[in-house]
């Protein structure tokens, strides 16, 4: 069986649901999902019950987070309509999201002059990640650029999105972006079969879409799950929330596509570990490391998965090479049964803030 041993992952895009919503997800089962994922750090999003928008909900999320975590992990605070000269305050936070397009909650800012507080108040250095899609990916970037800001794009999806992107780096703005394995994986055409359960912001593509993120993979930053679990009666509705579960889908699928030829594991780390920490400017937790099989070929299982919410949308899914164990900072924290560590374990992921312009220097896919 052949063992290779490889840095553990950062999942810079997830939502714990914790606190306010724990009956979808809490630290402890999401934590728990993502070390047995080979992630032993999620930057977490801001769009809770209550939203993280001040000094008061960061601490309850703080300690939500501090009591119950297996992983390391890391904090965003949201921009609101009432926070543009606060946020930027707090030292804690990995970031600042904003909502620019439609998603779960109530956090979207459709109006231009907030949007633009925010950019001229938050301080340089410090990325400013944006749910954005269509046309709303160009006023971001433009808005970046006038308050001279660095521009993380979260989950691109779209062929037009991507190309944008391209130019944009290519003409040296401070943007970056992120894709989803579901954006990598799944089109439109598998709603067909998946139903509610393929609802999701942004949308699934079309096939063109999709090989449109392959071909341009050399501008893609990093790998992100948007990990956004919801219980399976709340998606069985005529109106279901977006997002899906992916933590624990996320290394088993890049991992076929190494199998395949599609990505080398150079390029791999890259995306999942060296990415995450340029990006945000994280410190990777020490002396982690996960071992894979890489010749394992199993089908992904609900029944399997960590996550509380108990479903997803690879069910059934072949994939190649499987988590063998996985230690954060020296200690095995799973040992491809269960997971080792205490509620408590996982710790703040730490953060060193400079006023950095971000490149795109990447070797082909």
């Amino acid at each position: 069986m052949p063992r290779i041993e490889l840095p553990g992952a950062i999942d810079a895009h997830v939502h714990m649901r914790d606190p306010g919503l724990t009956q979808k997800e809490d630290w402890y089962s999401g934590t728990c999902a993502a070390l047995r994922a080979g992630v032993v750090a999620v930057l977490d999003m801001p769009n809770n019950v209550p939203p993280v928008v001040d000094e008061a909900s960061l601490r309850c999320k703080q300690q939500a987070a501090q009591a119950r975590a297996v992983c390391d992990y890391g904090l965003f605070i949201a921009a609101g309509a009432q926070n543009a000269g606060s946020a930027g305050a707090l030292r804690e936070p990995v970031g600042l999201k904003m909502y620019l397009g439609e998603t779960f909650g109530h956090l979207r800012i459709d109006n231009l002059d907030v949007a633009a507080r925010h950019f001229q108040a938050w301080p340089r250095g410090r990325p400013v990640a944006v749910h954005a899609e269509g046309f709303m990916v160009a006023v971001a970037i433009a808005l970046g650029r006038l308050f001279d800001q660095h521009v993380h794009v979260c989950h691109v999806a779209r062929r037009t999105e991507i190309e944008l992107l391209r130019r944009a780096k290519q003409r040296g703005l401070n943007v970056t972006c992120e894709v989803t394995p579901h954006h990598l994986f799944l089109t439109a055409e598998d709603q067909q079969g998946l139903g509610q359960l393929a609802h999701m912001k942004p949308s699934l593509g079309s096939r063109d879409d999709l090989s449109a993120l392959w071909q341009n993979l050399d501008v893609i930053d990093l790998i992100a799950t948007d990990h956004a679990p919801h219980t399976l009666e709340e998606k069985h509705v005529a109106q279901p929330p977006p997002g899906i579960p992916g933590l624990e889908t996320m290394l088993p699928l890049l991992l076929t596509a190494v199998a395949e030829k599609r990505l080398s594991f150079e390029r791999l780390m890259d995306l999942v570990v060296v990415g995450p920490a340029r990006v945000y400017g994280l410190e990777v937790p020490a002396s982690s490391q996960v071992v894979v099989d890489t010749d394992a070929s199993y089908e992904l299982h609900a029944k399997d998965l960590s996550t509380k919410c108990g479903w997803t949308p690879f069910e059934g899914w072949r994939v190649r090479g499987r988590i063998l164990s996985t230690t954060l900072r020296g200690m095995l924290v799973y040992d491809g049964a269960q997971v080792l560590a205490p509620p408590g374990y996982g710790q703040p992921i730490c953060v060193r803030w400079s006023d950095r312009r971000l490149g795109t220097k990447h070797s082909s896919p």
